[in-house]
């Protein structure tokens, strides 16, 4: 049980005295390697503390893309050093789709990469190593990566404590229903 077990975890640290900090370590590292969504830190948070949701996307978004800029730096001046890493732990085809849809739709491609869960960090190594103009990568960053992150806290503050128990009981179909919604998403684009 791979999604109850991350899902148990993210839960006991959102209940932690030191959450945020927590969430700011998360969304720093998931925008360059981290393998955990930000969002599965957002949610339970938001239910935990609904009076805190904004306060809880904006540490997500300013973190995520703070996050995202050490990813664009890495890409743009450590690729080759990546790419073998990138290779070893499975990304490689996920990288080279994120290359083909920056040399398609630039900007957009981030925009679209920080509000959906393709993963953010191959789009931030991405647009360092093909050397896109910093500042609307980082424009991109903060309408995607704030977009995502608000819509999750505020759903998750408004409907939350009623989806919880929910959530966790389907949780396993909802994480494999997802990596599957990923790949086809990916597979077909």
């Amino acid at each position: 049980m791979i999604f109850a077990g991350l899902y148990n975890k993210v839960m006991r640290w959102a209940a932690h005295p030191h959450a945020e900090r927590y969430l700011v370590g998360v969304s720093i590292f998931e925008s360059i390697f981290f393998p955990i969504p930000t969002a599965l830190m957002v949610a339970p948070m938001a239910v935990a503390k609904p009076d805190k949701a904004v306060r809880i996307a904006l540490i997500a978004t300013s973190m995520s893309v703070l996050g995202g800029v050490f990813g664009y730096y890495l890409g743009y001046f450590a690729i080759s050093a990546i790419e073998p890493v990138l290779h070893d732990v499975g990304y490689w085809e996920k990288y080279m789709t994120a290359h083909r849809w920056f040399e398609e739709w630039g900007f957009w491609a981030v925009v679209v990469a920080g509000f959906s869960p393709i993963p953010f960090k191959l789009f931030t190594i991405s647009a360092g190593a093909l050397s896109m103009a910093l500042l609307p990568f980082v424009l991109a960053a903060i309408v995607g990566r704030s977009a995502h992150f608000f819509l999750v806290a505020l759903l998750m503050a408004w409907a939350g404590p009623k989806m919880e128990p929910v959530v966790k009981k389907y949780i396993e179909w909802l994480g494999w229903a997802t990596v599957v919604l990923i790949g086809v998403f990916i597979y077909f684009h």
